[in-house]
């Protein structure tokens, strides 16, 4: 394999589908011409209570003690997720809910308490008619309005319901409905081609829908950083990753040094442009620099989402669900069993931190890259056997693909394919290979091949997040 070809050069199958911008003019903003951005600041929630409470002996509504432990549950959870600024009223009339739309701001999605029965109903109309997303929180016997919001929903309208006794789901309500403002604030850096299908990989479209900013990197800007990068912050993420490492099997002291210059530079890149994502799509070709696959890891594990091979499908999913969940994604290749019916996910970058910034660091080996004879220097992660793991992939700017899993197998020493590698367990292997990307229009083997892993069951987190986003779910298998 060439030191500066690209997988998709190597395996011969050109521009076909998925590859986008090779070769031709960046029509969009390059990064040295597009200002950073600004501070992102607190992400304002609208958080309606609707009625007033009712006794606790009587009636259809939430009492006093009940939407005392909401309200306490709500500061805790301000207080957890930390970039939250919550604006809390009650409503009696829509003039009342229009008051506190205007109060939280034009962009604050809305968190709907229902208090009294068939309140609700009599309040929403200014919160439909703006168009703005809102999860309904219904505690059981708290009156009958539960029922409207699929209603609301089926209309048009970006309304996802939770109705449930478990106070707890107000922080993923808060979760959930702070996405589509923090999308809206994001900036993505892109070293092309783009890869994916052609939505995600139209920077104009990506504005459009999810309100993102996607800017370009020249490779010179970056070859500058990596000859400034620090040389005491080089040789401390060497030493980090040498003294972190079960064992290291292939690379050189050389090899590590030029990972570790690359991520440092990275660091410096996404601190310099204010970045809040980054996709290169030509990593494949970095070897003589350094694979930039280390300091993907450092990324991801710092709630940066960093995507291989220039996929903006898969990184647009690791940026939804990193806003969404704290989580960072395992982007990766496909390759089934179903004589075992199981699902292998490859690739030769990974986060350590699956559980979040905050988790526990995985063990990991240093290894060389697997498609260009065992060079340079990758991490091959060992995550947990039995962990439940949600696979999924936002295509099109339109459709989540979704599915769950269970690990039953992580390799002591991975061969025959990409370094870190994970065998889960599937509900049907055989009718999801058959199926595999039905959903997508393009022959291109990356947009058709890669997914994204998250640590948890979040079935239920992709089918509200769609809700609030105008966008739908396809379970795969």
């Amino acid at each position: 394999m060439c030191e500066h070809c690209t997988r998709r050069e190597f395996f011969g199958m050109g521009a076909a589908g998925g590859l986008l911008l090779a070769g031709a003019t960046w029509t969009h903003a390059w990064a040295s011409e597009a200002a950073p951005a600004g501070p992102r600041g607190k992400t304002r929630i609208c958080v309606l209570f609707s009625g007033e409470p009712q006794p606790d002996d009587r009636n259809w509504g939430a009492d006093t003690g009940q939407i005392d432990a909401v309200k306490a549950r709500l500061a805790e959870a301000e207080k957890n997720l930390g970039n939250i600024e919550l604006v809390m009223g009650q409503s009696r009339s829509p003039e009342e809910t229009q008051a506190l739309l205007e109060s939280a701001g034009p962009d604050a999605p809305v968190l709907a308490i229902n208090v009294q029965n068939f309140a609700l109903t009599g309040v929403v109309t200014p919160v439909l008619e703006s168009g703005r997303p809102m999860v309904v929180f219904s505690l059981p016997a708290s009156g009958h309005d539960w029922m409207y919001a699929p209603r609301w929903h089926r209309a048009g309208h970006r309304v996802a319901l939770m109705p449930t006794s478990d106070y707890n789901e107000v922080e993923r309500a808060l979760r959930l409905l702070r996405v589509p403002p923090m999308m809206r604030r994001s900036r993505i850096l892109l070293f092309p081609p783009a890869r994916g299908t052609q939505a995600a990989c139209t920077p104009e479209e990506v504005k459009a829908k999810l309100g993102a900013d996607v800017v370009a990197v020249e490779e010179k800007v970056f070859d500058e950083l990596i000859t400034a990068a620090d040389e005491a912050a080089v040789r401390a993420e060497c030493e980090a990753w040498t003294k972190g490492a079960k064992e290291i099997i292939e690379p050189t002291r050389e090899d590590i040094e030029k990972a570790a210059r690359v991520s440092v530079a990275l660091d410096r890149l996404i601190a310099q442009e204010q970045a809040d994502a980054l996709a290169i799509g030509t990593c494949m070709g970095w070897l003589p620099r350094g694979f930039p696959c280390l300091g993907f890891t450092r990324l991801r594990d710092r709630g940066i989402p960093a995507a291989c091979e220039g996929d903006m499908d898969s990184l647009l999913t690791m940026l939804l669900f990193q806003y969404a969940l704290d989580q960072p994604g395992f982007q990766g290749n496909a390759t089934f069993d179903t004589s075992r019916n199981v699902l292998w996910t490859a690739h030769c970058t990974a986060p350590l931190k699956m559980d979040g910034p905050n988790g526990e660091a995985a063990p990991y080996l240093l290894r060389g890259h697997s498609e260009v004879g065992g060079s340079g220097c990758v991490p091959e992660v060992q995550y947990r056997v039995g962990e439940v793991i949600t696979r999924t992939k936002f295509v099109n700017l339109s459709t989540l693909l979704a599915s769950t899993g269970k690990i039953v197998e992580v390799p002591e020493r991975s061969v025959h394919g990409c370094r870190t590698q994970i065998v889960t367990e599937v509900r049907d292997a055989a009718k999801m290979a058959a199926n595999w990307s039905s959903a997508l229009e393009t022959e291109d083997a990356m947009t058709l091949l890669h997914r994204v892993v998250l640590y948890g069951d979040h079935m239920d987190d992709a089918r509200h997040l769609a809700k609030l986003m105008g966008l739908e779910v396809l379970e795969e298998g």
